[in-house]
C-alpha cells in the first residue's frame, strides 16, 4: 500500500518556502505511481504550473551524454582505455599546471594521456571555467557560434589542473565527451541524441534547441537571492557559450514526462517498457560502478554526497551508514544547476524525476529529503 501524501506535503512545503514551483514523478515497475506539482510557473503573474512545461536540465544532460558515449563503447567504436587524442588530436600534447613549494605555478608537459574513461569519470584534469582565454577567443572567432567540436579544440589549449587520471574534479569533461561522440559517430551531437535515444524512446520535448511551439512552453527561470530572501527572475543558460554549442554537460531542455522515459529505461537496465533498448544491462552495471580511488574520494566531498561514489558520469550509492539515505545501494543518477534530480534504481525498478527551475537550487536541503520520502512512501 503506497501512500504518497507525505511527498505531496513536502512539495507544498518547499514551494511555500523558497522554490517557485516543483514537480515530481515517481515510476515503479514501469507504472507512474505518483505525480504531483505545485507552485507558480511565473511568480509575478501568478501563473500556476501546467503539464508540458519545458525547463533547463543543466547537468541532468550529463547522464544522456554518458549513455550516448556508452553506446559507442558497446558498438566497439571506442574503448574506455583509448587516449582521446586518437579521436580529438588536439589533446595529444597537454600541459599541466604544477604548484611549486614556494606557491608559484609552472607549466609542465603531461606524462599521462587523457583517456575516454577520464572524460566519463571527471578525472581528465579540466576545470569548469567557461571564461578561460581560449574559450573566449573561440567565441569571438566563431562569431558567437562555438560548435561543439570547436569548443573541444579551444579547451585543449588550456593547461590541465592535474595529471589525467590522478584526481577527481567536476568539470567540462562531458562537454568534451559530446565532441568525441560527434567525431566517432560522424554527426552532430544533437542529431545523434535524437536518432539514437530520444527519437526511439518517443521523447518529443528533449533537445538543445526548441521549436517556436516549444519556446511558448519554456518556463521562466529564477535564482534565489539570499539578500532579499526571495527568487528573482534569471533567464538563459550560462553554460551555453555559443549558439551552435550543444553542451554535453548542461545544454539539454526537457519536460518531466519526457526525461522520465529516458531515466526509466535505465531503471529497467537499459530497455524501455516498449522494448526500445538504449543500453545493454552490462553497460548500466558499468555505469553505476564506483570508480573513485582513495585520493579521488577526497575530491568528491560534497556533504550531500556522503556515502556515494562516482561512476561513469553518475553518483552511485555505496553506504547507507554514511549517506543516511533510504535509497537502495546502487541507486544512481545526478542533479542539475536549477534543481532537477534524477534517481535511477534498477534493483527496485524505481525512477524519480524531480524538477524545479531555480538556480541556487537549495539542492543539499531538497534532494536528500525528497529521496527519503519516496522510499518511505513505497
Amino acid at each position: 500500500m503506497m501512500d504518497f501524501k507525505p511527498l505531496a506535503q513536502f512539495i507544498d512545503r518547499v514551494t511555500d518556502w523558497r522554490i517557485p514551483w516543483a514537480e515530481v514523478l515517481v515510476m515503479h515497475r514501469n507504472r507512474v505511481v505518483f505525480r504531483y506539482r505545485n507552485g507558480y510557473l511565473d511568480l509575478d503573474k501568478r501563473i500556476p504550473l501546467e503539464d508540458g512545461a519545458i525547463f533547463n536540465l543543466y547537468s541532468l544532460t550529463k547522464i544522456m551524454t554518458c549513455v550516448a558515449a556508452l553506446r559507442l563503447v558497446e558498438q566497439g567504436a571506442i574503448l574506455l582505455s583509448d587516449p582521446i587524442s586518437a579521436y580529438l588530436p588536439e589533446y595529444a600534447e597537454m600541459t599541466v599546471e604544477k604548484r611549486l613549494p614556494n606557491g608559484e605555478t609552472r607549466l609542465e608537459s603531461a606524462t599521462r594521456p587523457i583517456t575516454v574513461r577520464d572524460l566519463f569519470a571527471m578525472t581528465a584534469g579540466f576545470s569548469y571555467n567557461l571564461r578561460s582565454p581560449s574559450l573566449l577567443a573561440a567565441i569571438e572567432r566563431t562569431d558567437g557560434k562555438v560548435p561543439t567540436r570547436v569548443f573541444a579544440e579551444a579547451l585543449a589549449k588550456e593547461p590541465l589542473l592535474y595529471e589525467p587520471g590522478t584526481r577527481w574534479n567536476y568539470s567540462l569533461c562531458h562537454d568534451v565527451l559530446a565532441a568525441l561522440v560527434e567525431v566517432v559517430a560522424g554527426r552532430r551531437f544533437g542529431e545523434y541524441i535524437r536518432e539514437e535515444i530520444t527519437g526511439p524512446l518517443g521523447m518529443r520535448d528533449t533537445a538543445f534547441d526548441l521549436s517556436e511551439e516549444q519556446m511558448s512552453r519554456l518556463a521562466p527561470q529564477y535564482e534565489f537571492d539570499e539578500a532579499s530572501g526571495k527568487p528573482v527572475s534569471k533567464n538563459g543558460n550560462g553554460y551555453r557559450i555559443g549558439t551552435e554549442f550543444e553542451s554535453g554537460g548542461a545544454g539539454l531542455l526537457s519536460t518531466v514526462s519526457d526525461y522520465a522515459l529516458f531515466l526509466n529505461a535505465l531503471s529497467n537496465r537499459g530497455t524501455s517498457p516498449d522494448g526500445v533498448r538504449i543500453l545493454a544491462p552490462a553497460s548500466v552495471e558499468l555505469m553505476r560502478r564506483d570508480l573513485l580511488t582513495d585520493k579521488m574520494r577526497e575530491d568528491f566531498s560534497w556533504d550531500h554526497m556522503k556515502g556515494y561514489g562516482y561512476g561513469l558520469g553518475v553518483r552511485t550509492h555505496l553506504s547507507q551508514a554514511e549517506s543516511g539515505s533510504l535509497s537502495s545501494l546502487g541507486e544512481f543518477g545526478w542533479a542539475g544547476a536549477a534543481g532537477c534530480l534524477a534517481v535511477i534504481d534498477p534493483s527496485e525498478q524505481l525512477t524519480i524525476m524531480y524538477a524545479q527551475h531555480m538556480l541556487n537550487s537549495q539542492e543539499p536541503y531538497v534532494h536528500p529529503r525528497l529521496k527519503n520520502l519516496v522510499y518511505a512512501c513505497l
